[in-house]
């Protein structure tokens, strides 16, 4: 199994950057892809980001330009490099992952307690 803890948000003003990690642990996994995704209060959860074992990368149009997905070399960490922030951005950001055992069976993780962005205007 793989559990993930986020971290990193905290209150910034509008403009200015984030930097969010997302540490995974566990033993006997593949993980295949990571995403974050936000949960703003009064709306569904949203995705952010998605990034694929061969390194492919996808933004919600959100928040393309804005924000950088990342890992570690090997997949310890995922990061989210967060500019420009915007109040429209304050949100709880969780992290999760698709991975599979050595015998190739597929899990993902169960959401974390996430960390919270809070953007001022």
């Amino acid at each position: 199994q793989v559990q993930l803890v986020e971290s990193g948000g905290g209150l910034v003003q509008a403009g200015e950057s984030l930097r969010l990690s997302c540490v995974a642990s566990g033993s006997n996994f593949i993980i295949t892809t990571m995403t974050w995704h936000r949960l703003a209060p009064g709306k569904q959860r949203e995705w952010v980001a998605t990034i694929t074992r061969d390194d492919r990368r996808t933004y919600a149009e959100s928040v393309k330009d804005r924000f950088a997905i990342s890992r570690d070399s090997a997949w310890n960490t995922l990061f989210l490099q967060m500019n420009g922030l915007k109040p429209e951005d304050t949100a709880v950001y969780y992290c999760n992952a698709h991975f599979t055992d050595y015998g190739g069976k597929s899990y993902v993780t169960p959401w974390g307690q996430g960390t919270q962005v809070t953007v001022s205007s």
